[in-house]
């Protein structure tokens, strides 16, 4: 990424900087100069002496005392110089230190990548914890984000495709001996995979500060084939850039489950949900962006959005595909924010907002198409905030407001087209959104049902 190309390229923050042994001790003593005059100073005027007695002479007490302080400031300055150099001693210790750290980082961190390269399945799985220990032991952050970068390239790379069935006993040996290695070998280093995405996953739920946490690293997962398991249960994302752009979700389960959305970036553009789970329930997105802009969500796949709390961040569905399984923001609560379903899609499969409160922000369904799927939010609150269907096009399928509360939010549907499919606003309370009467037109079309006082205050 970017930001790793920059960090990388930028000085040591550990790299040895000294001043010449003349100007450090001469900046030194300048200070302890100024010091001492402010001290001097400062008792004058707070013992309030008024004169310097001129008529005194020097006897034989005061002139050992100014020997003593001579004494004491010849000591002072010997004392300031060793001060001095013990300083310079003990940087040039922790520079070469930092060195040899680094010297040997360097060393074992060939010796992991070499293991990552083998070809034994064994070999690269030694690889792999070899450089999330790396990773774990790196004497500084950009140290640490290289071993996570070779990680995520691992995954990136292409990989040998499940061979299938094994031929039928017709086939000769050789033939089902060579798919029976075949299909050992998938599996072998389909488990390497799988390893990264556990160790990542681990590594990231570890409190920001402890020594194996790599929360606020950046991880490049982009067109990355996800068909096993990875937990951010709990895992805070207050920084860096997480990118499954363009990544395959075809099986096994993500969650993201009490985790918290506070700043960076988290991107699930483009990519496909064709199978298994994503979870994020309970999350709490307070800052930063996450996108499922262009997104795929087809059948067989559930994303849980149930309980989650919109309050900050900048979540984005734009463009985004729902032709089958299930999307659920049950029970969720919108009340800060900007979400955004701009020209999504929704041709099959669910979409739940049953009991979710709308109290504030913004949740834009503007110039989406529902031509499919089933869409449910009944039981909703609208008591603040903007819930936009401002030219969204009604084709098909069924979206179903029952039951829902409108007392305060702003829910246009100015321009919204209604040709087809069932749109329901049973049991409703408060007044009718606005522009849905328009938009409808009258009379209504029978797959649109509305409260009768909503049709009789607009004959």
């Amino acid at each position: 990424m970017t930001a790793n190309r920059q960090s990388r390229s930028a000085p040591n923050d550990r790299e040895l900087r000294l001043w010449k042994v003349g100007r450090a001790l001469t900046l030194a003593f300048a200070a302890a100069v100024l010091v001492s005059a402010g001290v001097f100073l400062s008792l004058v005027v707070l013992l309030d002496f008024q004169e310097i007695d001129k008529t005194a002479k020097l006897d034989a007490k005061t002139l050992f005392d100014l020997v003593k302080l001579s004494f004491g400031v010849v000591a002072g300055a010997g004392a300031l110089v060793a001060l001095v150099v013990a300083y310079r001693r003990q940087r040039v210790d922790e520079a070469g230190a930092h060195r040899e750290a680094t010297r040997l980082h360097t060393e074992r961190f060939s010796q992991a990548v070499d293991k990552l390269g083998s070809d034994s399945p064994a070999v690269r799985l030694g690889g792999v914890h070899a450089l999330a220990g790396l990773a774990d032991d790196a004497p500084d952050d950009s140290l640490r984000q290289t071993c996570i970068d070779v990680l995520c390239a691992y995954l990136r790379l292409p990989f040998p495709p499940d061979p299938g069935n094994p031929p039928d006993d017709t086939a000769a040996e050789e033939q089902r001996e060579a798919h029976q290695d075949k299909k050992d070998r998938y599996r072998a280093l389909r488990e390497v995979r799988h390893t990264i995405l556990r160790l990542i996953g681990d590594h990231y739920r570890t409190p920001k500060g402890t020594h194996h946490s790599w929360q606020g690293c950046n991880l490049d997962l982009t067109g990355v084939a996800i068909d096993g398991q990875m937990s951010f249960t709990g895992a805070m994302f207050s920084g860096g850039d997480v990118s499954f752009t363009g990544a395959m979700f075809s099986g096994g389960d993500v969650s993201f489950t009490d985790a918290i959305f506070a700043g960076g970036n988290v991107s699930f553009t483009d990519a496909i949900f064709a199978g298994g789970n994503v979870s994020f329930t309970d999350a709490a997105f307070s800052g930063g962006n996450v996108h499922f802009d262009g997104a795929t969500f087809s059948d067989g796949y559930v994303v849980s959005f149930v309980g989650a709390t919109f309050s900050g961040s900048y979540v984005s569905f734009v463009e985004a595909r729902f032709t089958g399984g299930d999307v659920r923001f049950t029970g969720a609560t919108f009340s800060g924010g900007d979400l955004h379903f701009d020209n999504a899609t929704f041709s099959g499969g669910d979409v739940h907002f049953t009991g979710a409160t709308f109290s504030g922000g913004n949740v834009h369904f503007d110039h989406a198409i529902f031509c499919g799927s089933y869409v449910r939010v009944i039981l909703a609150i609208f008591s603040g905030g903007n819930v936009s269907f401002t030219h969204a096009a009604f084709s098909g399928g069924d979206v179903r407001f029952d039951h829902a509360i409108f007392e305060g939010s702003m829910v246009p549907f100015t321009g919204a087209v209604f040709s087809g499919g069932n749109l329901h606003f049973d049991a409703t309370s408060g007044p009718a959104p606005a522009g849905l009467l328009e938009a409808v037109g009258t009379p209504a079309p029978a797959e649109v049902r509305l409260r009768p006082d909503w049709l009789s205050a607009n004959p």
